[in-house]
């Protein structure tokens, strides 16, 4: 049966006179009671700026001082947020002991204790264990989307839980679970995405509108096909349905489709704005991402920060040949950029500059494992000025920090039902503070932040329970 459709974006208008100062934050929320997060859950005695230090399996806290409002007022200098947030001097507290003293370990609790651990995508089609299908999986999530120094807001993003049944067979083609057959046949997908517009804000606007409505056509149509049973077909038809969906937003994005009275006859925009689009489907069993243009998707697992997607740029070797191969040309002006205009090589929209750039996406399917922290999707915004891995490793210390100071009261009280309709507050700490560190950094971009904890539940061990 399909799940409803519940979309949770944010169909706001930027202002233009909240992009007047250049470091000032277009802040939004995707919460249902946003007051919860005004203000950093913990309470004022033990407020305190934060880092977490991982030596093994262990987690301590180092305190630093500084402000501990995760989620303080939208407008904020360059030289607070230095001042409070990145000078790791450390002096709040006498020792690390007075912290361990009050919290000993963090005990993750994952999904299941069944999830794939360390298979690769070649193995993971030579058996299923049912452990890893879970109706019931929701993860959990975070978003941040700021104007930073740019003077328009042109970048947008879509969260939709509970995106749709996939079909079992086109996560698994026709294996058997464990040798028996499977009584489910189908698993929800929870779904993600950043559009980074640019020359104006009408195409990334329209993706965050469209492009799960039209995967949602394009899964169904192939669907009704035959499906594969080993990986190469799964990953075929994953890139068809992809292809498709971006091909047809893109053909509507310029006035091509006609095929259905909601969709524009006219183009939605000048022929001179485009976007990119970076889009995750999440599912207890698989993570399947789609990526066109030079925004990013990446996992942390375990110790590992893994790219699950490649940046379209116009010197990439592969890019670079099938541009001039087309008759275009790559021009080095202020950057690798076609015809010295755009600097990536794939996008939606920008008609002016077909057929070199082409909406077609990459697309990775990823077999899910134990070790999954989380996963992070952003504009470029944010990776110009931070690598995958400092990326990776601040998000994840800052859901832990969150979670030590917090316990787990608003992550795991709430039903299956619930979760994930809402940000979760401590993947939104974490989305907020990489949009500060960014703008500390430098960035002259709008950054646009997705995190997503991967995990079901993080809870603590008191040290009078740890018997230690």
């Amino acid at each position: 049966m399909e799940m409803s459709v519940s979309i949770v974006t944010p169909l706001f208008k930027v202002a233009s006179s909240l992009c007047d100062n250049p470091v000032e934050f277009a802040r939004k929320r995707l919460m249902a009671d946003a007051a919860t997060l005004l203000s950093d859950p913990a309470t004022a005695d033990s407020a305190v700026e934060g880092e977490i230090v991982v030596a093994g399996d262990d987690t301590e806290v180092k305190s630093i001082p500084g402000s501990d409002d995760e989620d303080a007022a939208s407008v904020v200098s360059v030289d607070s947020v230095v001042a409070e947030d990145l000078l790791a001097d450390i002096g709040a507290l006498s020792s690390v002991s007075e912290v361990k003293s009050i919290v000993t370990s963090v005990e993750i609790s994952d999904l299941s204790s069944g999830l794939v651990t360390g298979q690769s995508a070649s193995t993971i089609f030579d058996g299923i264990r049912p452990s890893v299908l879970l109706k019931e999986y929701v993860p959990l999530w975070g978003s941040v989307s700021i104007c930073g120094r740019r003077p328009e807001m042109e970048d947008a993003l879509a969260v939709v839980p509970w995106f749709h049944e996939i079909p079992l067979e086109m996560l698994i083609g026709n294996r058997l679970i464990d040798g028996s057959i499977t009584s489910l046949s189908s698993l929800p997908a929870h779904f993600f995405g950043v559009y980074d517009g640019h020359g104006g804000a009408q195409v990334a606007n329209y993706c965050q509108n469209r492009v799960h409505l039209a995967l949602v056509e394009e899964i169904r149509i192939l669907n009704n096909g035959t499906i594969g049973t080993n990986e190469s077909d799964l990953k075929k038809h994953w890139e068809r349905a992809f292809t498709d969906c971006f091909q047809k937003v893109d053909d509507e994005v310029g006035g091509k489709a006609n095929h259905g009275s909601d969709v524009p006859s006219e183009p939605i925009a000048p022929e001179t704005v485009g976007s990119t689009a970076v889009v995750a489907l999440i599912s207890s069993s698989h993570i399947v991402v789609a990526n066109c243009g030079d925004s990013r998707a990446v996992l942390y697992r375990g110790k590992q920060c893994i790219p699950l997607s490649d940046d379209h740029k116009p010197n990439r070797d592969d890019e670079y040949e099938r541009i001039e191969a087309a008759g275009g040309k790559v021009i080095q002006w202020n950057g690798f950029r076609v015809f010295g205009v755009l600097a990536m090589s794939r996008s939606i929209g920008d008609r002016y500059l077909k057929p070199w750039i082409i909406p077609e996406p990459e697309v990775t399917i990823t077999p899910r494992a134990k070790e999954d922290e989380c996963i992070v999707l952003a504009s470029d915004g944010l990776w110009d000025v931070m690598s995958n891995e400092e990326v990776c490793d601040v998000a994840r210390k800052r859901i832990l920090l969150w979670h030590k100071k917090n316990g787990t009261t608003t992550t795991t009280a709430s039903s299956s039902s619930q979760r994930g309709e809402t940000a979760d507050p401590a993947a939104q700490a974490a989305a907020d503070y990489l949009s500060r560190l960014a703008i500390q950094k430098g960035s002259k971009d709008n950054i646009t932040i997705i995190v997503v904890d991967l995990k079901a539940q993080r809870k603590f061990k008191s040290k009078t329970n740890s018997g230690s």
